[in-house]
């Protein structure tokens, strides 16, 4: 199992009084290479249930856990080898450092690494701008690519450490339809060559078809939870 839920919960307080329940009560389960569509309204909780998965936010109650570990029973220092090793993140503006160029952007997570895995980093990096169609972009800096290269730029950072797990937040939210098309395609084929697991958080219901499972939340819980076979939906 790559990821567990247990009762999972978050509150959050405003000026010390007012509690808003973001999350409630969450039990789920994800698979290993499950490609998870995440839907809802903005504020049913759906980003703050990525959140939780990536350790980026701690539950109010209940417990997270990434490949049966307790990711609140580890120390800071493990949680951030866990992201680095295990997850890729992909979020709606693509946070590109534009003093840095596209491989050089790509290389980055690689660089906390071992030492003597720097040349293979530098050689992953380089294949992975080739499959998002960017490998004439190398030398490029971020402010001279189009938004949809930029997305595709953090694609390939997201996966040059080799993650067991994919997490994108609203990705296609800032990009025009044919580019939406494009890039929520190049997650097709992330997810058919690779063994990963993706999570992908979008408020448009027209990418469900491209997962293997869609999960609907409203208030804080999973009120829809649907497997899709060969773009059937079979309700759970």
């Amino acid at each position: 199992m790559m990821i567990s839920l247990f009762q999972a919960g978050k509150t959050y307080t405003l000026k010390g009084k007012t509690t808003i329940p973001a999350i409630q009560e969450v039990n789920l389960n994800i698979d290993t290479g499950e490609f998870v569509v995440i839907t809802g309204r903005s504020g049913s909780g759906k980003t703050t249930l990525l959140n939780l998965v990536a350790g980026l936010a701690r539950p109010t109650s209940g417990q997270v856990l990434i490949e049966s570990m307790d990711l609140w029973s580890m120390s800071d220092q493990e949680q951030s080898r866990l992201r680095n090793q295990k997850m890729g993140f992909v979020f709606q503006f693509p946070s590109l450092l534009q003093s840095l160029t596209v491989l050089e952007n790509v290389i980055l997570p690689g660089m906390y690494g071992q030492k003597n895995e720097k040349h293979l980093i530098l050689e992953r990096a380089e294949k992975l701008l080739d499959e998002v169609g960017l490998n004439n972009k190398l030398s490029a800096y971020p402010r001279q690519l189009s938004a949809g290269q930029q997305q595709r730029v953090v694609i390939a950072r997201a996966l040059v450490n080799q993650p067991a797990l994919l997490l994108a937040d609203e990705p296609t939210s800032n990009l025009d339809e044919q580019t939406e098309q494009e890039i929520i395609g190049l997650f097709k084929d992330i997810h058919d060559s690779r063994e990963i697991t993706i999570l992908l958080v979008t408020h448009a219901g027209q990418l469900i078809p491209c997962g293997t499972r869609a999960l609907q939340m409203a208030e804080g819980r999973i009120i829809k939870d649907e497997h899709i076979h060969e773009n059937r939906v079979v309700r759970q």
